[in-house]
């Protein structure tokens, strides 16, 4: 993030509590009557059109983000001024209405304090708009004269009109009654075996990548009535996280990694081995009855302006090449792009092996590392995990670090960072989703500041050991912790699963370069300041470049000059690219961790479905 960006986004949340002893009758209101009585006004304002009276609902720090109720495509406004000038245009053809509250439950109102001197009165709400129906998240402060005003506002759309997901009483029938032409033109069977091949038809969407980000997806706009035709260049579906090194497992517990339509078991582990988790998405796609082929590549792919529709080319090994010509080309090969690969003078004439994190196995693959000295260059997850798997196998291992990493214990903060919400006593899921999105990611970065010091005197004890070995911690800018550094960076972090406990007794030597790496001689790898490591095996940890690297490599550089880059954040506080227009047409960036692929698929398919029905205006 360019430095201003980093500045404009790091805010402080103003201090809006009252003194007790001041609070009048009025405001001893029960926080659902607070609530009701704000969202009935606030109705009532609506429905007159009139700007001027909706924002003086709203305080003058007030936040308002919206996902596709407002506009096709995500938004966050801070103030009056920008509030205005955005809802001017649009409020009447908007038809923001019928703005229920939730009654019951975890986000029925209720008031809460976030930080020391700010309370606000938070519900979730439900609303209608002249295309669909969503919900929302407000949350109340009280001001001078009695008032309540928004200073946080969350809109976020979830089914369009006439086109709900084919879910709950509008599941499939099923039996073979229901099948167009009867069973005489093909069973459950045999339609599906000429539905994956789109024998009778051309994909509405062509999705690249069939991880997460792709099996979540397809089923999304699957459900809203939408063909899809899903490729990846591996054999088999969950190889993205199959054929990844040996001992990975999921870092994010097990509420917080659901897929759509489909939560893991209730005896599943915490934490999901990748071949676990490879398998899950095998039987997810057979469950969705996902349109799914393999060993597949797009050979070549052209967009007409004119037609606003793509060609398509695609290499299918031991099948014959095949033109279709969908609607949308969705990217969801991961949000990390490319492997970022560096090379450094005299690397030719290192007699041990290097090679990136991303093309580690394990330890055990090829010759004994017993007794072998490993440098592992990155302090990341990646680097963290490769670096414990080495020394598991008898290795000498140190790591390389260049600048400070957050590191946070998957036992006891990352449980701290779920905790009412993604746990399992937790709202369902889809409310848990909304709620999770609805504060401004600004706000988010603000508020984490207390969080990540509660983290930080939790685990003490680590980040005491880590700092006595000579390890630097970074808790990220403002000490916002690890949600700033993953959505805006994509690394940065470790999430513990062993390798910090070896690193304070001195299994795993920490070695700082801060001005990184020089070259490498026959037997050493030489840093910046001259020192040299000697090594057998040097594993560069060092990241990936943009999503944008991928699309340029997949689909040209004609397609991806039009695009953005991907990831970080813009102007407003949204992700750049993901999940929303790209900057080509009909062209969609999909990425992140399973949490992320479940809550913005709904949203992606959302914005391509009602792309199909003509609500998008060009």
């Amino acid at each position: 993030m360019a430095a201003s960006l980093e500045a404009l986004h790091t805010i402080s949340l103003p201090q809006l509590s009252k003194d007790r002893a001041a609070i009048s009758v009025k405001e001893l209101s029960t926080p659902k009557d607070i609530a009701q009585d704000w969202l009935s006004e606030f109705s009532a304002r609506l429905a007159s059109g009139d700007v001027n009276s909706v924002i003086g609902l709203i305080h003058e720090d007030g936040w308002w983000r919206d996902h596709l109720a407002l506009s096709w495509d995500f938004r966050t406004l801070r103030g009056l001024k920008n509030i205005s000038e955005f809802l001017s245009p649009i409020l009447s053809q908007v038809g923001l209405q019928d703005l229920k509250i939730q009654e019951s439950g975890q986000f029925a109102p209720s008031k809460k304090t976030p930080i020391d001197g700010l309370d606000w009165i938070e519900f979730m709400f439900s609303f209608k708009t002249a295309v669909g129906s969503g919900k929302g998240m407000a949350r109340l402060v009280s001001v001078p004269n009695d008032t309540w005003k928004a200073h946080m506002l969350h809109t976020s759309l979830q089914e369009l009109d006439g086109h709900p997901e084919k879910i709950g009483d509008l599941r499939p029938h099923g039996g073979n009654n229901s099948l167009k032409g009867g069973a005489i033109e093909g069973n459950w069977y045999e339609r599906r075996q000429r539905a994956i091949e789109f024998l009778d038809e051309e994909p509405t969407v062509l999705i690249i990548g069939a991880g997460q980000s792709g099996l979540n997806l397809g089923a999304r706009l699957q459900a809203l009535g939408l063909s899809c035709l899903i490729i990846d260049r591996n054999d088999r579906i969950g190889d993205n996280w199959r054929l990844r090194y040996r001992t990975l497992v999921t870092h994010d517990p097990v509420q917080y990694t659901h897929m759509a339509y489909m939560p893991f078991p209730s005896n599943w582990p915490l934490f999901t081995p990748k071949d676990k988790l490879a398998d899950w998405f095998e039987i997810y796609a057979s469950a969705m009855e996902l349109n799914v082929w393999m060993k597949s590549t797009v050979a070549s792919a052209d967009f007409s302006d004119e037609k606003q529709s793509w060609t398509v080319e695609i290499s299918r090994k031991g099948s014959p090449a095949r033109t279709v010509k969908p609607q949308h080309i969705v990217l969801c090969t991961g949000h990390s792009g490319e492997p970022k690969i560096p090379s450094f003078p005299g690397q030719n004439t290192f007699k041990g092996r290097v090679y990136h994190g991303s093309q580690h196995k394990d330890a055990t693959f090829g010759d004994n590392v017993a007794g072998k000295k490993v440098v592992v260059v990155g302090t990341g997850n990646s680097g963290h995990d490769i670096a414990q798997n080495y020394y598991e196998n008898g290795a000498e291992v140190s790591m390389l670090q260049r600048s400070g990493t957050y590191v946070i214990s998957a036992r006891t903060g990352l449980f701290m960072l779920h905790k009412g919400l993604y746990d399992e006593h937790g709202p369902p899921t889809e409310d848990a989703d909304v709620f999770g999105q609805s504060l401004p990611i600004p706000v988010q970065f603000a508020l984490n500041v207390g969080l990540t010091e509660r983290i930080k005197a939790a685990e003490l004890a680590n980040i005491d050991g880590l700092e006595k070995v000579g390890f630097k911690i970074d808790f990220g800018n403002d000490g916002s912790g690890i949600f700033r550094k993953y959505i805006t960076r994509g690394g940065g972090y470790y999430i513990d699963v062993g390798a910090t406990q070896l690193i304070i007794d001195g299994k795993i030597k920490v070695v700082q370069s801060p001005d990184g790496i020089k070259g490498f001689t026959e037997n050493s790898l030489v840093l910046a300041d001259g020192r040299e490591l000697e090594a057998d095996v040097v594993v560069l940890a060092t990241g990936y470049d943009n999503m944008r690297t991928s699309l340029r490599k997949s689909l040209g550089d004609k397609i991806a000059d039009r695009c953005k880059d991907v990831w970080d954040l813009d102007e407003e506080g949204e992700v750049n690219a993901m999940w929303r227009p790209s900057g080509h047409p009909k062209l969609w960036f999909m990425g992140g961790n399973l949490a992320l692929c479940r809550s913005y698929s709904k949203l992606l398919a959302l914005q391509i479905k009602a792309t199909e029905e003509g609500l998008v205006k060009k």
